[in-house]
């Protein structure tokens, strides 16, 4: 009896040892995910430092304030993960796409946006769609994001790229991308071109009319 008693302790001690070092694992793979994330999204923010006088531009665009709900209850927001954005960045319809990365938090993001909604505007008849590709992190959706397309009237499609794997996806858009923002991708069929900068309109005519000829 005793013998029997003592296999049959061993046996769920060598089962407990291993469903502790599987979930020891398991937890282990979960931190080291969720860190991974936590430190592109850390640098992704730093890579928006610009001079003073942009940094107080986007603070004072981007300040906690108390949100009127009602204000922005008709600002709709279409989120996606990365596999159902993907299809943003692969139409084959011979317009000329102009997708653009930015976050309300991203100074130079905010101030290169007006020369984006006007090159949709002036372009639409020239077959020319932008769109905004939002990076802001949820919790801001409702208090920063909404608000800042209301009171600023954005034309342009605007949709949300929510999906913390960025190691993943990020060079899935480019593969030199180093994740910083703003980024650009402009593109008609096959033919696309990535941007890892600011524009100013100048700047951006002069690379959508290369896809016009």
């Amino acid at each position: 009896m005793k013998i029997v008693l003592h296999k049959t302790l061993n046996r769920f001690l060598h089962k407990s040892l291993l469903n502790y070092k599987k979930c020891k694992e398991v937890l282990f793979n979960f931190i080291v995910m969720k860190l991974k994330a936590l430190f592109v999204a850390i640098l992704l923010m730093a890579s928006c430092k610009e001079n003073s006088k942009i940094t107080e531009v986007v603070k004072e665009t981007t300040k906690e304030v108390a949100v009127n709900t009602s204000e922005t209850n008709d600002v709709k927001l279409e989120i996606y993960d990365f596999a159902g954005f993907e299809q943003f960045l692969n139409k084959k319809d011979d317009k000329t796409y102009v997708v653009n990365f930015w976050a309300t938090w991203c100074a130079p993001c905010v101030k290169e946006l007006p020369y984006f909604e006007k090159l949709n505007s002036e372009y639409q008849s020239k077959n020319v769609e932008v769109i905004l590709v939002s990076l802001d992190f949820p919790h801001m959706y409702d208090k920063k994001l909404k608000p800042f397309i209301k009171e600023n009237a954005l034309k342009s499609k605007v949709i949300v790229l929510e999906d913390p794997d960025m190691n993943s996806w990020i060079p899935k858009v480019d593969k030199g991308w180093s994740g910083s923002i703003p980024a650009t991708v402009i593109y008609k069929n096959d033919t696309s071109r990535f941007y890892e900068q600011s524009f100013n309109y100048e700047e951006l005519q002069q690379e959508v009319n290369q896809f016009l000829k």
